[in-house]
């Protein structure tokens, strides 16, 4: 079960978390034609050292980027490297930062200059599954609420939600219980209590919900290489409005 985090834990996440959306920030203003997903990567990890804190991704199981940078039919764990964007990518940066300790992660899915109106609907529809699910995300609720929510709002726009990964709870550890799926069953699953600290992330398709890992061991791919999409903020529980920690 999540651990339930105090007021002393939550401050230092939510200041975690401020470092982590700066340094995305940075990213997102990197991005354009041209650039290669190493060199958003040193864009982040600049960011998030200047800041005092530590790229979490970085040597995580032996990954070897600050961010994840995913390109059109990659959902997640793209490794950064030589690959040049090209007008027209979508691309999804994920990044987490250690602050004294406590952990952020976050995520979101950006257009690399003009993209076609069914990418810009792809972005959008994630963004607004998160929404979603966040309208769910308080004490009392259960973790099959927060799911329902966001796979009902995916496949009415006709777009899947891959089942294969899921968000997780964070604290000090990136990677906390419990998981977090976004589809599911209301009234089912884990119900949710006051500083319960969850990191939530629709990974939404324009196609299948099916997905496979390319052979770098990393890099997990739409099976019909359809579009795909991602958008992350660690939340905390409250017995009212879920509260985003990772905010500029």
């Amino acid at each position: 079960m999540a651990l339930c985090k105090n007021p002393h834990q939550i401050a230092l996440m939510r200041e975690a978390g401020r470092l982590n959306a700066i340094a995305l920030q940075a990213v997102k203003a990197a991005i354009a034609p041209g650039v290669t997903t190493l060199e958003l990567d040193q864009v982040a990890e600049q960011a998030i050292r200047q800041g005092g804190g530590v790229p979490s991704f970085k040597g995580y199981m032996g990954f070897p980027g600050s961010i994840c940078a995913s390109v059109n039919q990659c959902v997640v764990h793209g490794i950064p490297g030589n690959r040049r964007l090209r007008e027209g990518d979508i691309v999804s940066i994920d990044i987490g930062t250690i602050l004294e300790g406590w952990q952020a992660d976050m995520a979101d899915t950006f257009a690399v200059g003009e993209i076609s109106p069914e990418a810009q609907r792809l972005i959008d529809v994630t963004r607004g599954c998160f929404e979603e699910g966040l309208k769910v995300l308080r004490e009392g609720a259960r973790l099959g609420d927060y799911g329902a929510a966001v796979q009902r709002y995916a496949q009415s726009h006709g777009c899947g939600v891959v089942r294969a990964l899921t968000g997780h709870g964070i604290g000090r550890n990136m990677h906390e219980e419990p998981s977090v799926p976004n589809f599911g069953r209301e009234g089912t699953g884990l119900k949710l209590k006051h500083g319960m600290v969850l990191a939530c992330e629709p990974m939404i398709t324009a196609g299948t919900w099916q997905v496979e890992t390319l052979g770098d061991g990393w890099a997990v791919v739409t099976m019909d290489g359809s579009l795909a999409a991602h958008y992350e903020h660690t939340v905390l529980v409250t017995e009212d409005e879920p509260q985003i920690l990772t905010l500029p």
